[in-house]
């Protein structure tokens, strides 16, 4: 009796003990907007609440990723957001400040599972998405279709070329492919970019595409632009293919989204249980698989056809230009002087 008494009882207690470990309560997720909200809440944060039912997750959208990192400065005193997901460039500007906290690795066993370019220094946030710069145009008008960079060049695209400019990150991807096709390194030297983009200006449209050049091309105002390839691939499917998407044959860079545990937050417990989740393999398949974002998780069990439109196809990843995100904080001012003195206002 004394044995099996005893045995009930410890049961009640591990019993006592999983049930304390599962998350509950209320947590806020922020990041971008429109269909990545829509992709990223079908694929992610409903199974999450689905596994722990006991937590709920509301999401909440602020801009881009410097007017998010805006948003939880002002909130330092008495944070309302718990996870942002956002450009690691700024996230690195985050974690410098004290926005942000570091990772507890025994609470997300995911991170050994994660590409080492993913890996954020210090044990910050890392990588969530990958993502890369891609030239987008009408395929029903250009024809034959741009290659790559070089050929915006081309007479046939003056006056109809949208060319997202610095401060935009697509204009950091552009100055580096700019770089590659003036025979320098941009680690060094930008000014053979900046002569290179000084000379298109004349034939850009727009510097900054409002709302984007995906839809500026669908709504036949502009021919080619340059765009991320997740959204890209998502328009050239929901267009019928009309909407070209190309990876530049100069190559592309990786834009990499970081997941953040925010400082100071009431509920660490369900914030991290929600990041060791959207790190794991199941919800890193499942959203590559619905928008095109290469996964960080390299055990992740990603389909061919899904993979092959990403830039972690063999054929891409052998392309792709190293860049180093926390270098470019540093010259990023230095580098959006040069495009406004030189380059916007060239045209």
């Amino acid at each position: 009796m004394l044995v099996r008494t005893a045995v009930v009882i410890a049961a009640l207690a591990l019993s006592t003990s999983v049930a304390q470990a599962q998350p509950s309560g209320e947590i806020t997720v922020m990041a971008y907007a429109g269909i990545f909200q829509d992709k990223y809440t079908e694929a992610v944060i409903k199974p999450f609440m689905q596994k722990f039912p006991q937590v709920k997750v509301n999401y909440f959208t602020a801009g881009n990723s410097a007017q998010m990192l805006g948003t939880l400065r002002t909130q330092r005193s008495s944070p309302q957001v718990d996870v942002a997901i956002l450009d690691v460039s700024v996230s690195n500007v985050g974690n410098k400040e004290g926005v942000f906290s570091r990772l507890d690795p025994a609470r997300v066993p995911s991170l050994r599972e994660l590409h080492p370019m993913a890996i954020v220094p210090d044990g910050f946030g890392p990588a969530v998405t990958f993502d890369h710069w891609v030239l987008v145009y009408d395929a029903e008008k250009v024809k034959p279709a741009p290659t790559g960079l070089a050929d915006l060049w081309d007479p046939r695209f003056k006056g109809q070329i949208g060319l997202s400019a610095m401060p935009n990150i697509q204009g950091i991807a552009a100055t580096v492919l700019a770089s590659k096709i003036a025979g320098e390194d941009h680690k060094t030297s930008i000014d053979g970019a900046m002569k290179r983009l000084k000379d298109l200006s004349p034939s850009i449209q727009t510097f900054d595409p409002q709302p984007d050049g995906y839809t500026l091309i669908l709504g036949n105002t502009l021919t080619v632009a340059s765009g991320w390839n997740a959204r890209a691939q998502l328009y050239h499917d929901e267009s019928k293919q009309r909407l070209g998407v190309v990876f530049p044959k100069e190559g592309s860079v990786f834009q990499i989204n970081t997941i953040n545990l925010v400082a100071g937050i009431k509920n660490p417990e369900a914030a991290t249980a929600f990041i060791e989740y959207a790190l794991g393999r199941e919800a890193q398949k499942r959203f590559t698989e619905a928008m095109f974002y290469a996964p960080t998780n390299a055990k992740a069990d990603i389909s061919a056809a899904a993979m092959n439109r990403t830039a972690a196809a063999p054929e891409n990843m052998a392309k792709m230009i190293p860049l180093d995100w926390g270098w470019v904080t540093t010259i990023r001012d230095s580098w959006n002087n040069r495009w406004r003195r030189e380059v916007i206002a060239g045209r």
